[in-house]
C-alpha cells in the first residue's frame, strides 16, 4: 500500500496543485523565463461564471486583446489548468499568450476546484470535468465578440485528457492541443512506464473504498499525498520538479477563501474514478478536426503524447520540445512553443 501511495505521489505529482509555502531555504528555479504570474498590457481579462450540465458553477478568466475592433467576431479557446491546480497556475500564462496574438481566451477552474463549486473540495470527478470544457465553450459561444465555429480547446498536464474527452463527444471544439498531457486513466491504473502492478491497484481501490464509507458516515476526508511540502535527500527527481513549481514562489497560489494546508490533495476516497477513465478510447472520431500534442524531450509523461498520437486520427501532430521537461511547459515562456500554438490555431480555426 505504502509503495502504490508512493507512486501515486510520483505519476500525480501535478495533483497537488495551488501548493502551499515552501520552507524559505527552498529555491525557485526561474530559468528560461520563467513567468507563470505574467501580465500583459495588450490584454484585457476579467472574471466570469457559468454553470455546466450538472447545474453547477464554474468560475473562469476571460481575456480579450485590447484592440479587439467592435463587431468583429474572434476566433476563441477555452484554456485549462493542470490536474489539481487552478487556472492560476499555467492556463492563465497561456491564456494571455494567446490573447496577444488575437484570441479570446477562457482559462478557467474545473470543477471541485479553485474558485469553481464542488463540496467536497479536490473531488476527483472526470466526466464534470469534461463537461465544464464543453461549458465552456457554451459561455464563449453566447459572447457577441466569439465566432462560434471558431473554438478550440488546450489542456495542460491532466487537462490534457479531459479536453481530448470532452472533444470526442463535442464537435464544436474545432481543434484540439495538449501540453504536457497525462492520460490521468492510465496514469492511476498503471502509473509511469507501467510501474504500477494490479494487486498494487487493487490494494488502493480497496483502501478508498473503507474511506469512503468513513466519509458517508460522518468521518474526516481524507486526502492522497501530492507535491511533497519538504525535500529531503531522497526525494524522487520527479517530486523534486513539481515542487519547484508548486511549493516556491515560482507558481505557489492559493485559492480565495482556501486554507492553504487542503489545497494541495485529492481526495482520497474519490481518486479510483481515475481507474474508470479511457479518454483515448475512440480519440479517432474526433477527426478530422486536427489534434496537436506537445511535450518536452525529457518529459516524464511523454508516454502519454505519443500514446494519443499515435491512437489519433489525421491530422494530427506530435510536438516535441527540445530541452524541456514537464512542468517545463508550465511557464517557461522561452520553452514554451507559443509560436506552434499561434499557428495551429490560427490555421485550423480561420474563418
Amino acid at each position: 500500500m505504502k509503495e502504490f501511495a508512493l507512486s501515486l505521489a510520483i505519476m500525480l505529482g501535478s495533483v497537488s496543485g495551488f501548493a502551499v509555502s515552501a520552507s524559505p531555504a527552498s529555491a525557485q528555479d526561474m530559468s528560461n523565463g520563467a513567468a507563470n504570474f505574467y501580465k500583459s498590457d495588450r490584454v484585457d481579462v476579467k472574471s466570469v461564471t457559468f454553470r455546466n450540465q450538472y447545474n453547477m458553477m464554474v468560475t473562469g478568466h476571460l481575456f480579450t486583446p485590447k484592440d479587439m475592433r467592435p463587431n468583429v467576431k474572434l476566433a476563441a479557446i477555452v484554456v485549462g489548468h493542470p490536474m489539481g491546480a487552478v487556472k492560476e497556475q499555467s492556463a492563465d500564462l497561456y491564456a494571455t499568450k494567446m490573447a496577444e496574438q488575437g484570441f479570446v481566451t477562457l482559462s478557467i477552474d474545473l470543477s471541485f476546484w479553485g474558485e469553481s463549486e464542488g463540496n467536497p473540495g479536490h473531488l476527483v470527478a472526470p466526466d464534470i470535468y469534461t463537461d465544464d470544457f464543453s461549458a465552456a465553450v457554451d459561455f464563449l459561444s453566447t459572447q457577441s465578440f466569439v465566432d462560434q465555429e471558431r473554438i478550440g480547446a488546450l489542456g495542460i498536464c491532466g487537462s490534457g485528457s479531459f479536453v481530448i474527452s470532452a472533444a470526442k463527444i463535442d464537435p464544436r471544439m474545432k481543434a484540439i492541443a495538449t501540453v504536457s498531457m497525462y492520460d490521468m486513466g492510465a496514469a492511476f491504473r498503471n502509473g509511469l512506464k507501467q510501474s504500477v502492478t494490479i494487486e498494487q491497484r487493487k490494494d488502493f481501490i480497496q483502501k478508498a473504498t473503507a474511506q469512503r464509507l468513513v466519509e458517508f458516515a460522518g468521518g474526516e476526508t481524507q486526502y492522497i499525498p501530492g507535491t511533497v511540502n519538504e525535500l529531503t535527500e531522497s526525494t524522487d527527481p520527479i517530486q523534486r520538479e513539481f515542487f519547484d513549481f508548486y511549493r516556491t514562489p515560482r507558481g505557489a497560489y492559493t485559492p480565495k477563501g482556501q486554507q492553504a494546508e487542503l489545497t494541495t490533495k485529492p481526495t482520497l476516497s474519490s481518486i479510483v474514478k481515475f481507474a474508470n477513465f479511457y479518454p483515448f478510447n475512440d480519440i479517432e472520431t474526433i477527426s478530422p478536426r486536427p489534434m496537436l500534442f506537445i511535450t518536452g524531450d525529457k518529459a516524464h509523461s511523454r508516454e502519454f503524447s505519443e500514446d494519443a498520437y499515435k491512437r489519433a486520427g489525421e491530422p494530427k501532430e506530435l510536438y516535441i520540445v527540445p530541452n524541456a521537461g514537464h512542468v517545463d511547459l508550465y511557464d517557461r515562456v522561452n520553452l514554451i512553443p507559443f509560436e506552434k500554438l499561434t499557428d495551429f490555431f490560427r490555421g485550423k480555426l480561420s474563418s
